[in-house]
């Protein structure tokens, strides 16, 4: 997508040395634009558990070429042993998002028994490239199957605008490119809909407010930033037609874990007969799980991210991090938390959508039956 008007992917390899993968650090957006090298593995490591690199998606794809990287530097000696703890060191850095596991274990499935090291280092490369595209059209057809939603909603608005509620970020920041929720407000944008965004701030990261805002004001797609706890209000008075959201792992039975404060969302949309729909790549769908309450793993993060916030200072201009509370008061931090499938009106897909069922969502994907 757009950044002052020039085109960006989220991770791409360096065009004068593909061994160094740069990445959008995105600890530094809306202030500063920082563009990242990767060298190393441990470099992956950090960018994916200290957030430089966040979202579905994107997590994947980093994790993609960090395996690329671990390829690059695997002793002779060592071979396979040294990528399969290169792997595991990936897939530990965030346990809820099954695109992490699942671009790693793509990796592994293609480099593991390819004796020669130069042969191994390039299906290495291409296979963390293909997983890149891949993330960018899965993602551009999503678009194009949620557009239409859009575009039913605003002929029965006789082309006032359409209000679309989305929590988190689940733009191109958090994919490769497009976005999940994004792209059908990106496509619908493209379209000549006419449309406007409540942005959740989505605390603790506040990605909301520093990420999806600041994607839409790129695009030019007007927004109104909004707390978390104002989407119930606003569905109450009907000024919400619409919620889309992104998904960290969604089970085959259609439970859905994503940021946390996103069941509270689902609720509210349900009472108020809003409708609800969560948009992924096939790549987030973990079909070996069921009960997505029961199975999927919760990411518990420090909850120093509760207590401290950081933002730019008005006084001398410079990022800062502040205290919110006192230091002694305990904090807890919950990375995600599950949508019942019961809550979920769709699930907006690369090959349609989807009711938020197991026989429904097979049907798309028939090869997981």
């Amino acid at each position: 997508m757009n950044v002052n008007g020039k085109h960006y992917r989220t991770i791409w390899p360096k065009q004068d040395n593909p061994q160094i993968i740069e990445i959008i650090d995105q600890r530094f957006l809306p202030h500063n634009f920082v563009v990242e090298e990767l060298a190393g593995l441990d470099d992956f490591v950090s960018a994916i558990r200290d957030m430089h690199v966040r979202g579905a998606g994107l997590i994947g794809a980093t994790a993609a070429f960090g395996m690329y990287c671990a390829a690059l530097h695997t002793p002779q000696e060592k071979g396979e042993s040294f990528l399969k703890e290169a792997a595991r060191k990936l897939i530990d850095t965030r346990p809820t998002a099954k695109n992490l596991s699942w671009a790693v274990r793509r990796q592994l499935a293609a480099i593991l028994g390819i004796a020669d090291a130069a042969e191994r280092l390039k299906k290495a490369y291409e296979t963390a490239c293909l997983i890149a595209d891949e993330d960018a059209e899965y993602c551009r057809r999503i678009g194009e199957h949620g557009l239409g939603i859009i575009r039913e909603i605003s002929k029965r608005k006789n082309g006032e605008p359409v209000n679309i509620l989305t929590h988190c970020n689940a733009g191109w920041l958090a994919f490769v490119d497009y976005g999940s929720a994004t792209a059908p407000i990106y496509a619908a944008h493209q379209e000549g809909i006419p449309l406007h965004v409540w942005v959740d701030e989505t605390r603790p990261w506040n990605q909301g407010a520093k990420l999806t805002a600041w994607e839409l004001f790129q695009e030019n797609i007007d927004h109104t930033l909004i707390v978390d706890n104002t989407g119930g209000h606003l569905m109450q008075h009907g000024q919400v037609d619409l919620v889309i959201v992104g998904s960290d792992r969604t089970t085959r039975t259609g439970d859905v874990a994503n940021k946390i404060g996103t069941y509270l969302k689902a609720l509210a949309a349900k009472d108020n007969n809003v409708p609800f729909y969560v948009a992924l790549p096939s790549s987030t769908i973990d079909w070996d799980l069921c009960d997505g309450l029961q199975e999927i793993p919760i990411e518990k993060r420090s909850g120093d991210e509760v207590k401290f916030i950081s933002g730019l200072s008005t006084k001398d201009q410079a990022l800062t991090t502040v205290l919110c509370g006192l230091p002694e008061t305990p904090a807890v931090n919950y990375g995600f938390d599950v949508t019942p499938a019961r809550l979920v009106t769709g699930i907006i897909t690369e090959r349609g959508i989807a009711e938020p069922n197991e026989k429904s969502l097979l049907s798309f994907f028939p090869e997981y039956s």
